[in-house]
This record gives C-alpha cells, structure tokens and sequence, in this order.
C-alpha cells in the first residue's frame, strides 16, 4: 500500500493507493464529477444517509465541506477521501475516516459511500482495505469502528471482508433519512488487520 503526501496543496493531506483504487483529498475543481455522481445515485444513497439539505448538491455547499475537511485534516481530527478508479481517475464514491481520538484511545469511524455505477465491483472492499492500512500504518491508531444499519448487506459484506467483527446492536444511533435508526457495530484492531494481510499475502504466494 502506497501512502504519499498530496501536492494539491493542502497540508496535511495524503494521496492512498489501492488495488485498483486511489483515495485522495477532495478539491474544487472536483465539483462537477461529484455532484453528477451523486445526483445520479440519489435514490440508492438516501436511505442510507442523514436527510439530504435543501442545497446538498450546490458548488457553496461542496465547497463548505472542503474546508470543512481541509480543517479536520490539519487538526488530526478526520480524514476525508475521495475514491477513483486506477488507472483512469474516474470517480467512484467517498470514504471518511472521522472522529480521530487520540490519548488511550487512538482510533477513528469509517464512513464510505459509491456511486450507483459502481456497486457490486469490489471497488468499495479495496477502498476500505487501503484506508484501513492508512490508519493503522501512517496514522498509528489502534482501532477502527464502523455503524451499518442491519439490513445494508453490502456494507456489512465490505466490512467483513476486511477483518471486522460485529460488536452488537445500538439502538436509533443514527438519524438516517429523517429516522433513528439501529445500527449493528463492527470493530477492526491493528493486530487482526495484520493478520489478514499476512493471509492474503501467503494465498497470493
């Protein structure tokens, strides 16, 4: 896994290659792509996600969440990436590594999302793969969490291909498209991440 500091201009910020994806931080001139994108897949994304704002796919908007990332990222308090396709830079979707806690802690949530287009490819397994060795490996934290509502298999199915563990049901966690809804919690530790990679390595050998 390739970690690289990002000359886009943002201090800070990394550029994560993967197998067949790269994350990098959003910019600007990534307004375009991102709004088609998830315009085009606002039905498959809402009912998964908080309610969407009355200007959600505004250039004012994308560009409060820039900084608003850009901020987080300086402060060591999330990271925020967008996944392309390698080779050709095409956007798939977003992941987010936030809520960074250090002290005795040392760990962060991850949040991801993939354009409708892309569902069903891997890429969403690969993305989560490369930014968990981001964590563990650049950033030094200790655990990852992640919250999926009990009937989003394909999350759950992302997650547990990547060494998450179920840890149990919390009830209307978050409010998702205007609802509480439950969510199952998943962990990953540093040292079970390891472990995956050291069995994945030996089965490609």
């Amino acid at each position: 896994m390739a970690f690289l500091r990002s000359s886009i201009g943002q201090e800070g910020a990394y550029i994560v290659r993967g197998r067949g994806v790269l994350l990098r931080p959003a910019v600007m001139s990534d307004y375009g792509p991102w709004a088609e994108l998830r315009a085009r897949s606002r039905e498959h994304l809402t009912p998964w996600e908080p309610s969407w704002q009355r200007d959600e796919l505004s250039r004012s908007a994308f560009r409060r969440r820039v900084r608003h990332y850009q901020r987080e990222a300086r402060d060591d308090l999330g990271y925020a990436f967008l996944i392309l396709s390698e080779p050709n830079d095409g956007l798939l979707g977003g992941l987010t590594l936030s809520n960074v806690r250090r002290g005795v802690t040392q760990s962060a949530v991850v949040g991801y999302w993939l354009g409708l287009p892309y569902v069903g490819n891997g890429y969403m397994t690969e993305a989560v793969r490369a930014a968990a060795s981001f964590a563990f490996d650049e950033l030094a934290l200790h655990r990852l969490e992640a919250a999926t509502m009990p009937n989003n298999r394909d999350s759950i199915r992302v997650l547990e291909r990547n060494g998450f563990r179920p840890e149990g049901l919390a009830r209307r966690l978050l409010k998702i498209n205007g609802v509480w809804e439950d969510h199952l919690l998943h962990g990953l530790l540093a040292e079970d991440f390891a472990n995956l990679d050291d069995r994945r390595e030996g089965s490609a050998a």
